[in-house]
């Protein structure tokens, strides 16, 4: 073949690549669209019916906490406790849902979640108000994206707290409640599911800094070992470990690659080829807070398209 024939096959090949790439991502476009959606069209099916709620980190307007209190909501929660560090966005969530769902109870409350105080009287207030604890969906956290010479012991410290007290409180103050049963209240035994929000980059490295990945297998590990101590009661204790997920928190990524052009090339590396969107989190946070999971314990459980599940190779590529 001539050099020129090459250079003509070489750029219908690319125009090619590149017409499937965009009809690829206007798919997924769509579908994302469809799927943030998805509850205009879905029945309340009652999932949750009853349960007593807290989810932490419900502040972002795009972020998983708020898409999982409106899940919660859908699906009958009988009482909602949501927390955020920044109370700007919670009058919105509380009255969107109210006016969406004006059977279930809403509290918003700005706080710590790595507060102890806080965390344990959240717990107390539940169990006062409606004598028993079902859920608590420790989602609150921050990321980071710093080198290492970067990272000072006081920010290492800092996330630490942010993103793996807040969790291990979490399950310290949620189960004590937990254990606590109300026959009159529909509670005749100790139980409930307590979801925390971990990452796949605290399963292993090539998915965050090192600060923002050390105090994520810290909360992966809180999931896996406090089952342990919480034998026989009947509260499961588990992880949800994100992907790239279009949300505040990475606003960034998107924001650099629509400058450059390349927004179709975001999650491009994982089998299923895009990002994912928070409701696609809540859905898993959904399914682990009702009794559809109830012999699912102690895992670590990756939503991230397939990325986490292969050492790196090029796409394509098995050597």
């Amino acid at each position: 073949m001539s050099e020129q024939k090459k250079l003509s096959y070489g750029a219908v090949l690319h125009n090619k690549v590149s017409s499937d790439d965009e009809a690829f991502f206007k798919r997924t476009v769509a579908r994302l669209e469809t799927i943030q959606n998805h509850l205009k069209t879905t029945p309340r099916s009652g999932r949750l019916r009853d349960k007593v709620c807290i989810i932490t980190g419900v502040g972002s307007l795009k972020g998983i906490g708020r898409a999982s209190a409106i899940q919660y909501a859908h699906e009958g929660a009988k009482h909602l406790y949501l927390l955020d560090f920044d109370g700007k966005n919670l009058p919105d969530l509380k009255s969107e849902i109210e006016s969406k769902y004006p059977d279930v109870k809403v509290t918003v409350v700005q706080g710590d979640a790595a507060d102890e105080e806080v965390i344990s009287g959240l717990c107390k207030q539940a169990l006062r108000e409606e004598g028993k604890l079902d859920v608590f969906f420790a989602n609150a956290g921050v990321a980071t994206a710093n080198f290492l010479d970067d990272v000072s012991a006081e920010q290492f410290s800092r996330i630490m707290k942010v993103n793996a007290l807040s969790c291990f409180l979490a399950v310290k103050y949620a189960s004590q409640a937990m254990l606590k049963t109300n026959p009159s209240r529909g509670k005749g035994y100790t139980g409930g599911s307590i979801i925390l929000t971990a990452s796949i980059a605290g399963i292993r490295s090539g998915a965050g800094s090192l600060d923002y990945s050390a105090s994520k297998a810290a909360v992966n590990n809180i999931a896996q070992t406090a089952p342990y101590q919480l034998r026989n009661t009947d509260i499961r204790v588990n992880s949800i470990c994100p992907g790239l997920i279009q949300t505040g928190m990475t606003e960034m990524t998107f924001n650099y690659a629509a400058k450059r052009g390349t927004t179709n090339k975001v999650g491009q590396l994982c089998p299923l080829g895009r990002y994912g969107v928070a409701e696609e989190i809540a859905n898993l946070a959904l399914f682990l807070a009702s009794d559809e999971s109830s012999y699912i314990n102690g895992q670590n459980i990756a939503i991230d398209g397939g990325l986490s599940s292969s050492h790196p190779v090029a796409p394509g590529r098995w050597a």
